[in-house]
Parts: structure tokens; C-alpha cells; sequence
């Protein structure tokens, strides 16, 4: 069982232009795609599409947009199961150059009452409640919607704790930093931070990790990994752009190369490496495959336009190269 938990779902609508961007100018559109979107819903997505089951747990108003969106992708393995709130899902958009570059325009999103709150921590409780043999996966998702108390993820992994599954938390900025100031008690399995994220979280500077990480010097990366796994972390999975992706555990530590593609679109890349983390896992793999198949999905992702999410045959030929660290 596979539950994700998209606090602040959004419909993702993604413009395409034929060159660069022209600050203060009109740019003219190549296309225009209106997709449901959410770092958990894409999660469940790719998933989905993978064959693997899938919730996707979001609060929605009945008959939002946002779920004629995700009922219309007519993935049979994708369940959505909406918490009734009174705000609409909100809009982000993001405009794409030929190059690759990607510029987002998020919006805040709907605030969340209290009593909303309470509804959705219920009904992930009660999706998760029979899940308890090992192999089962909450992933709490994204950035959160004004109401929702900083600490959220914090609390909700409380929460989720004692029912047995494991936990993948993906976010950034304040949500982060309460996540890493309640260590070790509110420790997550999972954590899929980019460079900046995972300085953020081991207190070390972005730049030195990232400039680190572009040279081949991938050990600064690690040792800031290896501080969350002490304080109780379970798994790092270190997501490094075109320098790959770095996986820490309490047994070791692995480099993998990013398979070479043409990046089209970063749009869903990190949120399609945890879903290839998550299946590898979820079929018997060990660190090493969990690893190359998150590479494998995520650099799929950036080879496709827009919001577009990768398939299995989306994936590259070229298998990431796995190297333990020392």
C-alpha cells in the first residue's frame, strides 16, 4: 500500500516557448498544458503509471478542477481520495525555454481551518491503518497551505509512526527546517533533498556541497547525508542534477552518474525519483537498485516536456553507474 499526502495540491498548467525568455517583452507561446499536479499527486502518478497501486490523498472541494484533472488521466492504478475543504486548488505555472530552464510561478494555495486539518490527518490514518508489513509507504509531499502549522510534517509523522509503515517526507524552506529542529524523535525513512535542501537540513553551506558535487567530490555531500542518518534518518537519497544522485544509510554510502538525456523539462524530476526509489524498494531491491531506478526516473523526467511524467518506457537505456563511497 502506497499513500501520498499532497497538503497543497495545485492544477500545474506549463508554457512552452520556442526561445528564451524575454524579461519585459511579449514572448510568444509554443503550447500550453493544464495538468493535476502536487509533488505527491505526481508521486502516485508515476507510480500509477509504473503499475504499481497508488493513493493520492489531497484536499479538494467537491467537483474542483483538480479532480475532473486527475480523474481524466484514466490511470487504473491511481486512486484519489479527496478531503472536502471549502478553499479551490491553486494554479502554478511554469514557463519552459528550449534549453531546459525552467521558471515556476507558484501560488500560496487556499488556507486549511483547524478542523480541516483534523479531517485530513484522519483520513491518512485510516488509509494506512491496515498497512503493516514493511513494505508500505506514506509520502507526505510538497509545501503546505496557509493554516497548516509549520511543523506539520513533524506531527504527522508522529502521527504515522506507530501503524508500521515507512515514511518519505519531500520538502523545503520552513516545513524543512522544522523537520530537522524535531530530530530524531519525528525521524522519517526517507528524505529526497537537492543540495540546497540537504545543506539546509545538516546546516552546511548549499554552495560548497554543490560546487563539491560538480567537481567529482562527492564526500561533502555524503558526511552532510551521513549527520541526518545519526540523528535518526533512515535514508538520504541526495538528488544532484546533472552531477546524479548521492544514497546514504546507516550501512554505507553510493554515487550514481545521471544517465545523459537532453533535459527538456525539471518539472516532476525529484518527485518521479522518489516514485523509482519507492518501486524498486517495493519490489525486493536493495540500496543499489533503489538508487539507479531513482536516477533512471528522474532523468526520464527531465527528458519530457513540461509537467509530463515519465512510463517505463520513458526510461533511458543507459542504467545509471553505482559507486560506493567511502
Amino acid at each position: 500500500m502506497i499513500v501520498t499526502l499532497t497538503p497543497n495540491p495545485s492544477l500545474d498548467r506549463t508554457v512552452t516557448l520556442p526561445g528564451p525568455l524575454l524579461r519585459g517583452a511579449v514572448n510568444r507561446l509554443d503550447s500550453v498544458t493544464v495538468e493535476p499536479g502536487g509533488k505527491g499527486v505526481n508521486v502516485a502518478r508515476v507510480l500509477a503509471a509504473s503499475g504499481q497501486q497508488a493513493t493520492a490523498l489531497v484536499p479538494a472541494a467537491p467537483g474542483d478542477p483538480l479532480l475532473k484533472a486527475i480523474e481524466s488521466l484514466g490511470l487504473a492504478g491511481l486512486t484519489c481520495r479527496a478531503v472536502p475543504v471549502d478553499g479551490a486548488a491553486r494554479v502554478n505555472t511554469a514557463v519552459t525555454e528550449p534549453d531546459g530552464t525552467t521558471t515556476k510561478l507558484n501560488e500560496s494555495g487556499a488556507g486549511l481551518s483547524e478542523a480541516e486539518i483534523a479531517a485530513i490527518e484522519g483520513a491518512l490514518s485510516e488509509e494506512l491503518r491496515l498497512a503493516s508489513d514493511g513494505r508500505s509507504w506514506a509520502v507526505l509531499s510538497g509545501s503546505l497551505p496557509p493554516g497548516a502549522p509549520v511543523d506539520w510534517y513533524v506531527r504527522l509523522v508522529g502521527l504515522l509512526r506507530p501503524l508500521g509503515v515507512r515514511i518519505a517526507v519531500d520538502t523545503s524552506d520552513a516545513p524543512l527546517v522544522a523537520l530537522a529542529a524535531g530530530l530524531p524523535d519525528c525521524a522519517p525513512d526517507l528524505v529526497k533533498p537537492n543540495g540546497e535542501e540537504l545543506a539546509q537540513l545538516a546546516g552546511r553551506g548549499a554552495t560548497d556541497l554543490e560546487d563539491a558535487a560538480v567537481a567529482g567530490d562527492f564526500g561533502p555531500v555524503a558526511e552532510a547525508a551521513q549527520v541526518l542518518v545519526g540523528l535518526g534518518i533512515g535514508t538520504v537519497l541526495a538528488t544532484l542534477g546533472p552531477a546524479g544522485g548521492v544514497l546514504v544509510t546507516g550501512e554505507g554510502a553510493w554515487h550514481a552518474t545521471a544517465p545523459s538525456v537532453p533535459v527538456v523539462s525539471t518539472v516532476g524530476a525529484g518527485d518521479s525519483s522518489i516514485a523509482g526509489y519507492i518501486l524498486a524498494d517495493v519490489h525486493g531491491g536493495g540500496q543499489a537498485e533503489c538508487l539507479r531506478t531513482a536516477m533512471a526516473y528522474g532523468s526520464a523526467a527531465a527528458n519530457l516536456p513540461g509537467t509530463t511524467l515519465p512510463t517505463p518506457r520513458d526510461l533511458p537505456a543507459q542504467a545509471a553507474a553505482i559507486t560506493p563511497l567511502a
